[in-house]
């Protein structure tokens, strides 16, 4: 377990304090996320374990956001509290089947292969700001093209490293940082990072040592232009190109989503000597070396209360798309990275057909329903290509006036159907339940 840089972020605090605490104060944020979360997956064939998991928990989430001192130079401290209960988890259904993960799809494990009652963690981040640039040392949440933290459980995934921001030029953003470690949504350790390794090996080794920068230009109020680069010391380098553009039409209006990633070996993972040693990527016939080349484009055609989008992303190359993966939750930034699968695999091309429907024009504000459907076929594996399939529905409401505004209720329900090396067919539900309360 790493122990995060706390005495960093409480120095900072104290430095932010001792000054000019107007600024501080007054512009610090303070909320608490209650989440009820259950989850129920049914996995129906095929041999591996487990045939089913399902968990029940309620967690709590605890933001604070400070402000920053007066002067040239401000001072400010963030903070996150993590702390869930179990509320139903048997052994049978707690089992994770991935080997280099260290508990369920909910809770950590304990000594003896089951459910934890309790977990908690806490982060910290000192900050400082100049101008308009902003640096951040501790934990963090980045949402990048190259890094993004998931949040697909009972607490969210969270990072450490340092992060700089900059928005001094009009209409640019300037980014740039490095990590060193993630703490799993089931875990409250703080481990070293790594990608996911060939299915029926031993776990990869890791690295301490993810290096990213990228720009955000807004051409104009409709169109954002992007570039990224992200680099896992030892695996893999990766550039990506975005582009996202809104356009009016006499009826309804039109958004255009296009991505491309270049990814490729790094260091130890570019010889068959650091393949062997650990350093590997999933995918076939590839010996574990990174080798891919993914572009997606996706178009939503919004008329009121209704969105249509349909989607087209293909993987070029011999290894899966590569992306930070400790093997305990992750998410890519990808236009199929949905409630089970990725598609993401060596080879494949998948489409997409998604609809939305705000049921505010029929007179009950807050309710909305989503559909998606995803095909991914060309899927390298031995002897032929294979092909999946999933189908996606979720119907949320959120309370918008009343004692309970603000509570939001949500079920998710999602099949999957692949016939993909090691890849079981599988069914899942999922129920949340979640309310944020505002200190100031």
């Amino acid at each position: 377990m790493y122990k995060c840089t706390l005495p960093v972020a409480v120095a900072l605090a104290s430095l932010s304090l001792g000054a000019q605490a107007a600024g501080f104060v007054e512009d610090s944020k303070a909320s608490v996320t209650a989440r009820n979360f259950y989850i129920n997956s049914d996995n129906r064939n095929g041999t591996a374990n487990p045939s089913k998991q399902e968990e029940w928990g309620q967690g709590f989430i605890f933001n604070f956001t400070s402000g920053y001192t007066q002067g040239t130079v401000g001072f400010g401290v963030d903070a996150i509290g993590l702390t869930g209960f179990r509320l139903d988890s048997g052994k049978g259904t707690h089992y994770n089947p991935t080997s280099t993960a260290k508990g369920g799809t909910v809770f950590p494990t304990d000594s003896d292969g089951r459910a934890v009652d309790d977990f908690s963690s806490l982060g910290v981040t000192g900050k400082v700001k100049i101008s308009k640039t902003e640096a951040k040392l501790g934990v963090l949440q980045p949402k990048l093209p190259v890094v993004t933290y998931n949040d697909g459980r009972l607490l969210p995934q969270t990072f450490e490293g340092g992060q700089i921001t900059s928005n001094e030029i009009d209409n640019l953003t300037l980014i740039g940082g490095k990590l060193e470690h993630a703490k799993g949504r089931n875990s409250t350790n703080m481990d070293s990072l790594t990608i996911a390794a060939p299915s029926g090996g031993t776990p990869n080794r890791r690295s301490n040592a993810f290096y990213y920068a990228g720009a955000d230009y807004k051409l104009s109020k409709d169109l954002l232009l992007q570039y990224y680069y992200g680099n896992l010391d030892d695996f893999y380098k990766q550039h990506f190109l975005g582009l996202t553009h809104n356009l009016a039409l006499p009826v309804g209006s039109l958004k255009s989503d296009l991505r491309y990633f270049y990814s490729d070996s790094d260091g130890k993972n570019a010889s068959t000597e650091g393949r062997l040693a650990g350093y590997r990527a999933s995918g076939y016939q590839n010996n574990g070396e990174v080798d891919n080349r993914t572009w997606s484009a996706k178009f939503t055609y919004s008329l009121g209360s209704h969105a249509l989008s349909a989607g087209y992303q293909r993987v070029n190359g011999t290894s899966d798309f590569p992306f930070l993966n400790q093997g305990d939750g992750a998410s890519a930034y990808l236009i199929t990275d949905v409630q089970i699968g990725k598609f993401l695999r060596a080879g494949e091309r998948t489409w997409l057909a998604q609809y939305a429907y705000d049921f505010a024009a029929l007179g009950v504000p807050g309710l909305t329903a989503n559909a998606i459907y995803l095909k991914g076929t060309n899927v390298n594996a031995p002897g032929s290509d294979r092909s999946e399939w999933e189908r996606d529905f979720s119907l949320a409401y959120v309370v918008q006036e009343g004692t309970f505004k603000g509570l939001g209720l949500q079920w998710r329900n999602a099949a999957l159907r692949s016939d993909a090396v090691n890849q079981r067919d599988q069914d899942e539900n999922r129920l949340i339940v979640s309310y944020t309360y505002n200190f100031f």
